[in-house]
């Protein structure tokens, strides 16, 4: 089978699918066994419309209305009202990769067999995907509980042709000519069918999953980014020896401090000393970076067991049981979910928050351990770092103010019916800029390091460290010397680190890092 061809079937899907499909090009087929799971549900879907007693989600209305018994004439209808009338974000757009992730998690749900759907839903789903047509969705409407509604209806609303959506080609247009070009044809819905493609945590998924990837590579990075500080401190390796490590046995911290001592090994810098005047310990942000690093590293890995678990999950309300039972339940209630974004929010900004103490040191005379003011070529006419460090600095201090848990906040709606919620979108949009903004703490760290390692002129850096240097220097990120345009500077070292060169140029001598 092709490579870049994802199957969906009923038992959920991986992390990897879910960014193959919202980052690459990966085209997307349902089972048979799937479709057939569907149809079957779908029976007892339309065997329920047929009795007189009313059922939620089929024959009522929804939350606070669901009180309301609806006649078969009007069901039809009630479908498309509630897509028509939750598609009501408001803001900016939210990016591509988000929407596919959230349209994709909420295909493999609907898959499932368990919500009621009738085929042609999944497969149109599947259609615009494999299309490339992505709608628009806003920044705001969602309040992380009846799932992530605003968004999902959004895209409901393109699979009934309705509303706008992102071609291939970039262009907005309204959604009606894009499936006519296409050859797709808009989905009428019938009962439960509205509800189903709305009621998932399918958007703050999505992003927890992309955020655990790009922070799974962020946390080799500081541990690469710590080492060279260290190195260019002169600061001492014997702190990452692994039977110190082995005595409060963290997994995440024993893998950076295994990770930082690869990256030194064979280095000319370390435990030397300005002056001869011997250093008992280094500060707490050299020291200690195998212990914050590998916490991070550990609520990652708290992180991941959570997606692994919603991505096995059929999230709806009401929901299919295999015995044919149609039963309401709190499962689309996005707590999980929300508490490990907010966790990870957390360590990220507590990561960049060790890193920016590290680059302070490194450009402090008095606490460099010989090196120039700010790194610079020529103090008091040339400024050096200075000010890469405040840019450094607003990064953290807007991280810390993004570390504020999104989901202690609840403001109730739905008329007291959905009296508290989960706030998971936000948690999720927050740590999106937060794993951003690590980033580029990491680059200024980079940036300063392999600076100060360069001006220990007669002291040798550890192969890995020389192989950095040499990658980042024709990535574009100059030197030592006077003052000169930084921004272009930082720009390509944020680039060096997002694309996963440092990691590449660190390995080519080390062998793989944790």
């Amino acid at each position: 089978m092709d490579m870049h061809t994802v199957v969906v079937g009923t038992s959920g899907t991986t992390a990897d699918d879910v960014i193959a499909v919202a980052r690459g090009a990966a085209r997307i087929e349902i089972s048979e066994a799937a479709l057939e799971a569907v149809a079957a549900a779908r029976q007892v879907i339309d065997d329920l419309a047929a009795k007189p007693e009313p059922v939620y989600g089929v024959s009522t209305g929804f939350g606070a209305l669901a009180v309301r018994h609806i006649s078969p004439e009007l069901r039809a209808q009630l479908q498309r009202n509630i897509v028509r009338s939750h598609a009501a974000g408001m803001g900016e757009r939210v990016e591509r990769e988000v929407v596919r992730a959230l349209m994709f998690l909420r295909m493999k749900t609907l898959a499932s067999g368990h919500t009621g759907v009738r085929p042609v839903v999944v497969r149109t789903m599947a259609a615009l995907l494999n299309a490339g047509i992505t709608p628009v969705v806003r920044e705001y409407g969602s309040l992380g509980c009846s799932g992530d509604l605003a968004p999902l209806s959004h895209c409901a609303l393109t699979l009934m042709g309705e509303g706008e959506a992102e071609g291939p080609d970039g262009a907005v247009r309204p959604a009606a000519e894009l499936l006519a070009e296409h050859g797709i044809e808009p989905v009428e819905l019938r009962e439960k069918e509205g509800l189903a493609l709305l009621n998932g945590t399918d958007g703050m998924l999505g992003m927890l999953i992309m955020s655990c990837a790009d922070l799974a590579r962020l946390f080799t990075v500081a541990d690469v980014t710590a080492a060279l500080s260290l190195e260019a401190l002169l600061g001492t390796d014997r702190v990452l020896a692994p039977e110190l490590h082995a005595i409060r046995p963290h997994p995440g911290q024993a893998a950076s401090a295994a990770n930082m001592l690869r990256v030194l090994e064979g280095s000319g810098l370390t435990g030397h000393h300005q002056d001869d005047a011997p250093r008992v310990q280094d500060a707490y942000s050299i020291r200690c970076a195998p212990q914050v690093a590998g916490a991070g590293r550990d609520t990652l890995a708290h992180a991941r067991l959570v997606a692994e678990r919603e991505l096995a999950s059929a999230v709806d309300n009401p929901v299919v049981l295999p015995d044919g039972r149609v039963e309401s339940n709190g499962n689309f209630h996005g707590a999980p979910v929300a508490y490990v974004l907010d966790f990870l929010a957390i360590a990220a900004t507590d990561l960049a928050s060790i890193a920016e103490r590290r680059t302070d040191r490194l450009l402090d005379k008095n606490r460099s351990h010989g090196l120039p003011p700010f790194l610079a070529g020529d103090p008091g006419v040339d400024s050096g770092l200075m000010i890469a460090q405040y840019t450094q600095a607003a990064l953290v201090s807007e991280m810390k103010r993004l570390a504020v848990p999104a989901s202690v906040d609840s403001i109730p709606s739905s008329a007291m019916q959905e009296d508290h919620v989960s706030m998971g979108w936000s948690a999720a949009r927050k740590l999106r800029t937060a794993v951003d903004s690590l980033a580029r703490v990491l680059a200024v760290e980079l940036v300063a390091a392999t600076r100060a390692i360069e001006l220990r002129a007669g002291l040798e850096p550890a192969p890995a460290s020389r192989a950095v240097l040499t990658a980042v220097r024709r990535a574009g990120v100059e030197g030592p010397g006077e003052d000169r345009y930084l921004a272009p500077d930082l720009a390509a070292a944020d680039a060096f680190v997002r694309s996963g060169e440092l990691i590449g140029a660190v390995e080519s001598v080390t062998g793989p890092l944790d």
